[in-house]
């Protein structure tokens, strides 16, 4: 069974990079957090928005090379309100929320950095997606979240699989171990939206190694084109 579910991923894999869909689809992409609180701040002082809305651009561009349509959502970093992301999305057929991840705070130490302190932990990399139960799509959710995280992997990334741990703050029961997917019920946007919905964290912007490779835009890219992968093989 598993050497035949290997073959139609695969299948579903090349279909979605070979052949214009019949019926394009519309993939609303939320640019998390906005400019008044950007979110985590990096290793390095960057705020998270700005990964973010990097990421979401590239994922914008690759989405649309499959012959689906993309709405942007909170761009502008003026969005302040959880409710409107969802609100936003609507009419479209998946969700997918970008964000950077950061870790617990006690996980946290200092360094300096151009004159300047920062904090950072190098402890957890890698990518992580969660769905919520409590969205009325979630289990087609699950499916295309499963999918980006498949196609994530067949690209070399990593989950970090460390929003699993028994602490608090933490503890989010997997969805999908295999491809870093954790179910996360709570969450405004993905709860809220009347799609298939999903959000992504690309990676932990406080990890000083992997900080570099999220702020490089040949790997942008590459990130980019592996989510749009496991959206359009979801959809199709």
């Amino acid at each position: 069974m598993r050497r035949v579910s290997r073959i139609a991923l695969a299948l579903a894999w090349w279909l979605a990079s070979t052949m214009s869909p019949a019926c394009a689809a519309l993939i609303a992409i939320d640019v998390g957090h906005y400019l008044e609180k950007p979110g985590a701040i990096s290793a390095r002082g960057r705020p998270e928005f700005e990964f973010n809305l990097d990421l979401a651009r590239e994922i914008d561009t690759e989405i649309k090379s499959y012959g689906h349509k993309t709405r942007l959502i909170g761009d502008d970093g003026r969005i302040k309100e959880l409710w409107r992301r969802p609100r936003a999305a609507r009419g479209a057929d998946v969700l997918i929320s970008v964000h950077h991840d950061s870790v617990q705070e006690r996980y946290l130490s200092s360094w300096r950095y151009e004159d300047a302190d920062h904090r950072y932990s190098d402890m957890f990399s890698g990518f992580s997606i969660f769905v919520s139960r409590e969205n009325a799509g979630w289990r087609k959710g699950l499916q295309c979240a499963s999918a980006v995280g498949a196609a994530l992997i067949k690209a070399g990334f990593r989950p970090s699989l460390y929003h699993a741990d028994p602490v608090y703050g933490e503890n989010r029961p997997f969805a999908d171990k295999a491809h870093g997917v954790h179910f996360y019920d709570h969450l405004a946007v993905l709860r809220r939206a009347d799609m298939p919905a999903l959000l992504f964290e690309a990676g932990v912007i406080v990890h000083r190694e992997q900080e570099i490779t999220l702020r490089d835009s040949s790997e942008q890219k590459k990130m980019a084109a592996s989510v749009a992968l496991g959206i359009a093989a979801c959809l199709g």
